[in-house]
């Protein structure tokens, strides 16, 4: 059986309660799914959960939870499995680490250590036992959401945006107060049957927002969207999920969205910034070089680095003669056998 009842990790009060004007619609939950098996990387997920590769020097996860708490979110819940408590770690104090950075007076470390936890939220963690989908990872968090409207991260998929992705959409559920998806636009011609069609109705201020619908409607502007890995949900997504998971219907999100289209209207919330597909190993690798390019301190050297890399061009190494190691390298080297 499912464990249905959550493990708090970390417990904090939010620094600021909402005002009895905007309590109604305030979205304080965001739902993590990561009892995924990351089999795309393996064998580096036999033993670390994929949400746990980091780009540069932060986890995945990371990313998403410092991109929930800016937005406002309180209250954490990650769908997990088997094999993730590496995740639940993470957000948890370690105070011998901490007790041995302040006694080596590594204060920089020490404030990026205690960074990992943002301030005033909270972390549950429920088990999924069984690998049953997506549909079947929220419904594990619905005792916990109730019927208060939450949102939906996918970690593996990294947005680089200001301010972040998910803000973009409480923007449009503010204005809206119906379930929001985020996405991003496709070439026609690249459109497959998980794509949906948005067309701009005229019926919002925030100029990123779209609406869903069947059909383009005559006289209004539309075009096919992706999906892109953020979602803010009201609770007519439970209805729409238990429609989706009936008879022959694919149990997939995108069946469950379609289905809630048919119970309220859904927006579009077209993200500006720039999605990276992590669930690959070649958005994973464009994260890497994208995340260092904001980093003063690392990205000259790389740059010059992948120039030489570009430069020699495939195979130079197993047709030229074998590198000479660089003197940084080679006392470094030196150091560990004289360490040995």
């Amino acid at each position: 059986m499912i464990n249905s009842h959550p493990t708090t990790a970390t417990h904090t009060d939010a620094s600021t309660s909402p005002s009895p004007a905007n309590a109604r619609h305030r979205v304080r939950h965001a739902i993590f799914p990561v009892a995924g098996f990351g089999a795309s990387f393996l064998p580096a997920t036999k033993a670390c959960p994929k949400e746990m590769l980091p780009i540069v020097d932060r986890p995945m996860i990371q990313y998403a939870v410092e991109e929930a708490a800016a937005a406002g979110i309180t209250r954490m819940i990650f769908i997990t499995a088997r094999g993730k408590r590496a995740i639940e770690d993470h957000f948890d104090r370690a105070y011998e680490l901490e007790r041995e950075l302040v006694a080596r007076e590594d204060d920089e470390a020490l404030r990026e250590l205690r960074g990992t936890i943002p301030a005033g939220v909270s972390f549950s963690y429920v088990r999924q036992r069984e690998t049953t989908g997506l549909l079947d990872a929220l419904l594990k968090a619905r005792s916990l959401v109730g019927d208060e409207p939450f949102a939906v991260l996918l970690p593996d998929q990294l947005i680089d945006a200001e301010p972040g992705a998910l803000a973009q959409l409480l923007d449009v559920f503010d204005e809206q107060c119906v379930s929001v998806v985020g996405a991003e636009r496709i070439a026609p011609r690249s459109a497959d049957p998980a794509c949906f069609i948005s067309a701009d109705l005229r019926t919002s201020a925030v100029r990123s927002a779209r609406a869903l619908v069947k059909v383009p409607p005559i006289g209004a502007a539309s075009a096919p969207v992706n999906l892109s890995g953020r979602f803010v949900f009201t609770s007519a997504i439970w209805g729409a999920i238990e429609t989706a998971t009936e008879g022959s219907h694919p149990r997939t999100l995108v069946s469950a969205i379609r289905a809630l289209m048919e119970r309220e209207r859904v927006f579009a919330c077209l993200i500006d910034g720039r999605r990276f597909d992590c669930s690959t190993k070649l958005g994973f690798m464009q994260a890497q070089f994208a995340f260092a390019q904001k980093r003063a301190e690392l990205w000259s050297g790389l740059r010059r680095s992948l120039a030489e890399i570009l430069d020699k061009g495939p195979g130079a190494r197993e047709h030229g003669p074998a590198p000479a190691l660089t003197s940084t390298t080679s006392t470094a080297a030196t150091r560990r056998q004289h360490e040995a």
